[in-house]
């Protein structure tokens, strides 16, 4: 059976990302539909992109057949190309697959200038992917970015730039969005943002490792006597580098805690406060039990979860749960 558009912002979101949906609902109606939309496209290329088992350069022949539809609209023999390629092992992602042509219409009916900025978005993370694709594409392999700068490059394009659209959208729809001028806003959205993708990147660094990938900078690692090759026998030598990335990202949470502040209608208060509060909390978490040390990726509880949606909601009371 067809699914219908809240569908499609609905069931499918929900099947790659419980936590996206609960920001999702809390959004006024004007919003929910180009932003559920733009998240599943973006997750549609994130799909492309990781996907296991397809060398790097069929991955980064599907994200350009994927910059192609959304640029042009549907075309059968390029979908049929991505489904036939990009096989992902989570039911969620298969199914957004198949979903895609449906995804790609609902898409192509919003209105301007919505459409526009968001094709302007994903445009913005295509490149970025297709960079990561061609910076790592030996996974025999262990290649780091190099230097500091690459790093801050990749996560605002793939992250930094969503937390200026979602800006730039909300104030679009809604005036009276923030107690704080756009201009102000829009680079704190950035930062927050930028943060999120950095707590991913070194949640997700045992993987990433397993399959070739070092986003933290090589000229970095060498000053902390180790380098690349050697992470894969002895990941924890990387742990200063790691240490220092995740201070990092706690100042752009700090940042991300000043834009959740300035934010007024309570829905969307809560919607920027849950990925804030549960990226605060993996950072604690990682602390606790370092990824490097461990050797498997660092994950909330789906208690932690839950407690940690409840005190997103109730950051749209009051500035407590931001503490």
């Amino acid at each position: 059976m067809p699914m219908t558009p809240d569908d499609l912002t609905g069931e499918l979101l929900r099947s790659v990302s419980r936590t996206f949906a609960v920001s999702i609902r809390l959004l006024p109606r004007a919003l929910r539909e180009p932003m559920g939309l733009a998240y599943l496209l973006a997750r549609t290329s994130d799909t492309i992109a990781d996907a296991p088992g397809a060398p790097a350069d069929v991955r980064a022949g599907r994200l350009e057949d994927f910059g192609v539809l959304l640029a042009s609209g549907s075309d059968p023999q390029r979908e049929g190309r991505i489904r036939t390629d990009i096989r992902p092992g989570h039911a969620g992602e298969r199914n957004l697959l198949d979903a895609l042509p449906r995804v790609l219409a609902r898409f192509g009916r919003l209105p301007e200038p919505d459409r526009g900025d968001a094709r302007d978005l994903l445009a913005t993370i295509l490149a970025g992917q297709l960079g990561d694709l061609r910076a790592f594409a030996d996974p025999a392999r262990i290649s780091a970015l190099p230097d500091a700068r690459a790093l801050e490059a990749y996560t605002q394009a793939v992250a930094g730039s969503v937390g200026e659209w979602w800006t730039r959208m909300c104030y679009r729809h809604l005036p009276r969005y923030a107690d704080r001028p756009e201009g102000d806003l829009v680079p704190l959205g950035a930062a927050l943002g930028r943060a999120l993708q950095l707590v991913n990147i070194l949640r997700d660094m045992p993987a990433d490792l397993g399959a070739g990938r070092c986003y933290l900078p090589e000229d970095e690692l060498a000053a902390a006597g180790t380098d690349p090759a050697r992470l894969r026998t002895d990941p924890l030598s990387a742990q200063p580098v790691f240490t220092a990335w995740s201070r990092r990202a706690r100042r752009l949470l700090e940042d991300g805690r000043d834009y959740v502040r300035a934010v007024r209608p309570w829905r969307l208060r809560a919607a920027c406060s849950i990925p804030w509060r549960l990226a605060v909390q993996t950072l604690d978490l990682m602390d606790a039990r370092p990824p490097l040390a461990c050797g498997g990726r660092v994950k909330l509880s789906r208690v932690a979860v839950r407690g940690t949606i409840l005190r997103g909601l109730a950051a749209a009371l009051g500035d407590w749960p931001l503490r």
